[in-house]
C-alpha cells in the first residue's frame, strides 16, 4: 500500500490532538512521527524518542554596510513587512519582522551595500522510537525563544520525512499559518475536537481551512460522552465522517498525566487506532 501523510489537527488547544497522533503512529507497523507544533513541541513526552541528530534552522537576514549605503530608502520602501526603516543616519533593521524574502537585496542600487547572513531561528531533531521489535522514526521542530518564523521551522521538519513510509504530522492548534503549512501537501486531515460550543466553533474554522486547501478530512470526537450533539449534527450536515469516538475516561486522563500512550493500557486501544487508520484509507478510496 502507498504511504500516507496524515495531519492531525484541531481548531483549538486541549482537544487531545497530540495524544491521538502519538497513539496512531505507535499503533502502525511502518510509520513515522513529525511534531510540527514547533512553538511547544510535546510529542516526545509520550513517545520517548532516542534523539540522534540535531540541525539548525536558519534564515537569511539582510546586513547593511553603512560605508556603502547611500540612504536612498529604496529598501525600506519596498519592504512589505516593515522590517526596514529609515533614519537620518542609517537604515534600521527589525530582525523579528524580516521574512527573508530578499527584495531589499535585489532592489539595492549600490552593489554590496546589502548582503545576507544566516541567522539561527530554530532547530530540527530526529531520532528513533524503539518499542520491542518496532522502530518508529521521530522528528521534532523547535522554534527558538523570541522568534516568530514558525513556518520556516515546520517546513524544515517536514523535509526530514521518509517518502517511503506513512507519516503522522502533529499540527499546531488553531487555524493560522503554522496549521496551514502543516496541512499543505497532506493526504488527509484528521481533526480532533470535543462536543462543546468552543469545540464546534473552532472545528468549523478548521474544516474551512482543510477544504480551502483541498485536503479531505474526518473527525475524532474526544470526550464524546460530555456536552451535546451539536458537533455530531454539524458533521452530519457537512458530510464529515466521525471516524473514532473516545469517552471521557479517568484511566485515559491518568495515562496522559503520566506521559503513557493509551495503547499501553489495553491492547484493544491499539486495535482501535489500527481501525482508525484503515477507515482513513477507505475515505481516500475513489
Amino acid at each position: 500500500m502507498a504511504p500516507l501523510t496524515i495531519a492531525v489537527a484541531s481548531g483549538k488547544g486541549g482537544t487531545g490532538k497530540t495524544s491521538i497522533a502519538a497513539n496512531l503512529v505507535l499503533a502502525l507497523d511502518s510509520a513515522d512521527y513529525i511534531d510540527c507544533d514547533v512553538e511547544t513541541p510535546n510529542g516526545h513526552l509520550f513517545l520517548d524518542p532516542e534523539i540522534r541528530e540535531r540541525s539548525a534552522v536558519t534564515q537569511p537576514l539582510p546586513r547593511i554596510d553603512p560605508e556603502l549605503c547611500v540612504l536612498c530608502g529604496a529598501c525600506a520602501e519596498a519592504c512589505e513587512f516593515n522590517a526596514l526603516a529609515m533614519s537620518r543616519r542609517k537604515v534600521l533593521l527589525f530582525a523579528e519582522l524580516c521574512h527573508s524574502c530578499g527584495v531589499c537585496t535585489s532592489l539595492c542600487r549600490v552593489p554590496g551595500a546589502i548582503t545576507e547572513v544566516d541567522r539561527e531561528i530554530g532547530s530540527v531533531e530526529s531520532g528513533l522510537i524503539r518499542r520491542g521489535a518496532q522502530t518508529t522514526g521521530f522528528v521534532q521542530g523547535s522554534l527558538n525563544l523570541g522568534e516568530t518564523a514558525t513556518v520556516a521551522v515546520i517546513k524544515a521538519a517536514k523535509q526530514q520525512r521518509d517518502p517511503e513510509r506513512t507519516v503522522v504530522l502533529d499540527a499546531p492548534a488553531g487555524t493560522a499559518c503554522p496549521m496551514v503549512e502543516t496541512l499543505h501537501g497532506a493526504d488527509y486531515c484528521l481533526l480532533v475536537t470535543e462536543p462543546t460550543p468552543f469545540g464546534l466553533n473552532d472545528l468549523e474554522l478548521a474544516v474551512g481551512v482543510a477544504r480551502r486547501l483541498g485536503v479531505p478530512c474526518g473527525l475524532v470526537l474526544n470526550r464524546c460522552d460530555i456536552g451535546d450533539r451539536a458537533v455530531a449534527d454539524y458533521c452530519e450536515a457537512q458530510d464529515i465522517p466521525i471516524l473514532m469516538e473516545i469517552p471521557f475516561d479517568r484511566s485515559l486522563a491518568e495515562a496522559y498525566a503520566q506521559g503513557r500512550p493509551w495503547i499501553d493500557l489495553d491492547p484493544t486501544w491499539g486495535e482501535r487506532f489500527q481501525t482508525l487508520f484503515q477507515r482513513i484509507r477507505q475515505e481516500l478510496q475513489p
